[in-house]
C-alpha cells in the first residue's frame, strides 16, 4: 500500500507519546510525513490495544478477570494471553522462578520513596510473597483458560507488557512494509532494517555510575536490547544497598548488580531476561544467557565492573 523499495528518498519520521503509563518514541522510515504519521498511528492503536488486554488496572480486561476469579474458577480468554502466560510461564522455569508474573501477588512492603527507615521484618518479608508462584498458575490449552489455584494471587505484565507491546507494532508495520524503524518503549529498544543512510541503528549502553556517559555503542539490526535498571530506585541498610527489583521467590530486592542490558530477537525475552538476571545475579545470570541461543548480555555491578556473556563484543567509547 505504502511501500517503496528506494529507501534512499526516505527518512525517519519520530512521535514520542506516553502509553501503558510509560513514554514510547516511535521512528519509521517513510517516503514522507503523511505516510509516516500513519505508520505510526498504526504502531500507537496496537500498542493500545494490547495495553487493553493485558492491563490490570482495567476491571474489564481479561487479566482482571483472571485475577478476580483467583481460587474460585478458571477464565476463558482470547489465544493471544493465553499464549502471552504460556510463555511467561516458560521463561519462569527457565529462570527457576527469578521471573514469575504472579509477582502481582506480593505485598508491597518494601519502599523507595526515601520513607522506609528500617528494613523489614523476616517474618514480613517471608509473608509478602506467600501468594507468589508460577506453578499456582493453571492452564488448560483446550478449553483457552487461565486458573490462580490460590486465593488473592494476581498475574501482572510489569515485566514483559511493554516489550510485548513494542514487538507487536513491530511486527504489524513490517506487515505493512515499513521497511526500518524503532519503537523504544522507555528503553526497551526494538529495532528493524536500517538507518535511511544504509548504516545499522546504534544503541548506546549508559554508564549507571555516570548517567550523561555511554560506555558502549552497539550496532543493532534486527532484535531488541533492554536494559534494566533504575539507579535513583534503592535503599540501604547495613551498608547494603538493595534495589527496587524484588527476588518474587524471596521477597528480598536484588543486590550486587546495578544495570543489565539483555540483547535477543525480541523485546518480550530481552525484557523478562533483564528482571531476571538482576534476581539471579552475575555467575547464574551470566550462565544461564550463555544457554540461550541469540541472546546476550552486558552486566555492570555496583562497583562499575563490566561483565558480559560469551558471544558479545563490546565497542567502547
Amino acid at each position: 500500500m505504502f511501500f517503496s523499495t528506494n529507501t534512499m528518498s526516505q527518512q525517519p519520521y519520530k512521535r514520542t507519546l506516553k502509553l501503558m503509563g510509560s513514554r514510547f518514541d516511535i521512528t519509521v522510515v517513510a517516503n514522507n510525513e503523511s505516510e509516516g504519521n500513519e505508520y505510526i498511528d498504526l504502531a500507537i492503536s496496537e500498542i493500545t490495544r494490547i495495553e487493553k488486554l493485558i492491563s490490570s488496572w482495567n476491571n474489564q480486561s481479561q487479566t482482571s478477570l483472571i485475577n478476580q476469579n483467583a481460587g474460585i474458577k478458571p477464565v476463558k480468554v482470547d489465544h493471544e494471553l493465553f499464549s502471552l502466560i504460556e510463555r511467561a510461564i516458560a521463561i519462569s522455569n527457565l529462570t527457576d522462578g527469578a521471573f514469575d508474573v504472579s509477582y502481582a501477588s506480593m505485598d508491597k512492603i518494601w519502599k523507595f520513596d526515601g520513607s522506609m527507615t528500617t528494613m523489614p521484618a523476616e517474618e514480613a518479608i517471608k509473608a509478602s510473597v506467600s501468594k507468589v508462584g508460577f506453578k499456582n498458575i493453571i492452564l488448560d490449552k483446550e478449553n483457552n483458560t487461565v486458573f490462580l489455584k490460590q486465593k488473592g494471587m494476581k498475574i501482572g505484565f510489569g515485566a514483559i507488557g511493554k516489550g510485548y507491546a513494542a514487538d507487536k507494532a513491530k511486527t504489524l508495520l513490517m506487515q505493512k512494509g515499513v521497511v526500518s524503524g524503532i519503537i523504544n518503549a522507555s528503553g526497551d529498544m526494538n529495532t528493524w532494517g536500517k538507518q535511511p543512510d544504509g548504516s545499522d541503528w546504534q544503541v548506546a549502553i549508559t554508564n549507571p555510575l555516570n548517567k550523561n556517559k555511554a560506555f558502549a555503542i552497539l550496532p543493532i539490526t534486527d532484535g531488541a536490547v533492554v536494559t534494566s535498571g533504575d539507579y535513583e530506585k534503592y535503599v540501604t541498610f547495613n551498608g547494603t544497598k538493595y534495589t527496587h527489583i524484588i527476588d518474587p521467590r524471596t521477597g528480598y530486592p536484588a543486590t550486587g548488580i546495578t544495570s543489565v542490558s539483555v540483547f535477543a530477537p525480541k523485546a518480550e525475552l530481552a525484557d523478562a531476561l533483564a528482571t531476571s538476571v538482576f534476581v539471579m545475579g552475575i555467575e547464574t545470570g551470566i550462565n544461564r544467557i550463555n544457554q540461550i541461543p541469540k541472546v546476550e548480555c552486558i552486566i555492570i555491578d555496583e562497583k562499575g565492573n563490566i561483565f558480559t556473556s560469551d558471544n558479545i563484543k563490546i565497542d567502547t567509547k
